[in-house]
């Protein structure tokens, strides 16, 4: 196998003005590092606003399961109709009805997430 440093002594291949190809590598390099920090910035944007996202719903769940149990609802008194009956299964499939819409948010949270990264 030959050894590269001999292949290019061999052949001796064009290279540009020397002082012109540092010049052109050094704004290339300059680019490269621009474009990594604009990488940089945008993560550490996004893991901070993730980080408040995350506070913020902690603070405002335990904010409103105190304001739930503090100051619960009268349950409602209303004839048999319809009305009564709707209300009767919502109060009786509320935690499966919670669950689900949680799923939801869940998985809509994710697909977007698996979006944003196929985009970058």
């Amino acid at each position: 196998m030959m050894d590269i440093e001999q292949y290019l002594r061999d052949n001796k291949p064009e290279m540009p003005e020397e002082g012109q190809f540092l010049v052109e590598t050094n704004a290339r390099l300059c680019n490269v590092e621009g474009v990594k920090k604009c990488v940089d910035e945008d993560r550490h944007r996004g893991r901070v606003a993730l980080i408040i996202a995350l506070g913020a719903g902690l603070v405002l769940g335990c904010l409103a399961t105190l304001l739930v149990l503090f100051y619960p609802l009268p349950s409602i008194e209303v004839n048999s109709s319809s009305l009564a009956k709707a209300v009767a299964g919502l109060q009786e499939w509320k935690e499966f009805l919670i669950a689900l819409i949680a799923g939801c948010a869940i998985a809509l949270g994710v697909v977007f997430m698996s979006r944003k990264k196929e985009a970058l």
